[in-house]
């Protein structure tokens, strides 16, 4: 006897979550706004470390969600997902946060991670 079975994502539910990248990239929003507000050369160098540390950490996350998560069907259903894991992902490299000491370069980068996370919910809300 063949039992078939279907899963959306490679691990049960709830071990994924936009959140992580979000919560990356305010930090990396936070390091960029005090380090502008700052004359600290030494506090300016450790924002840079963080800055740039987490920056790869919400590609990271991004690309989980992008791989591990988000399947063909969603894709499908959502043909944006692809460009916004690209813009998004190239946002927190280093023609973007990475690489910038602008608000504005975070501030779209929240955005799109807020755009992926509207399709997340809505396909997490379709699999229950």
């Amino acid at each position: 006897m063949t039992l078939e079975v279907s899963a959306h994502c490679d691990l049960p539910c709830g071990v994924y979550d936009p959140a992580q990248a979000r919560l990356e990239a305010e930090s990396v929003k936070a390091a960029i706004t005090k380090a502008l507000a700052s004359e600290d050369d030494v506090f300016r160098a450790r924002a840079l470390a963080v800055k740039e540390e987490r920056s790869d950490l919400v590609k990271h996350h991004l690309w989980v969600l992008w791989t591990d998560y988000f399947k063909p069907p969603h894709f499908e259903k959502h043909p944006q997902l692809h460009g916004l894991f690209n813009e998004a992902t190239k946002l927190a490299g280093a023609g973007g946060t990475k690489g910038s000491w602008d608000p504005a370069v975070a501030d779209q980068l929240l955005a799109r991670i807020d755009e992926i996370a509207e399709v997340f919910w809505e396909t997490k809300k379709a699999a229950a």
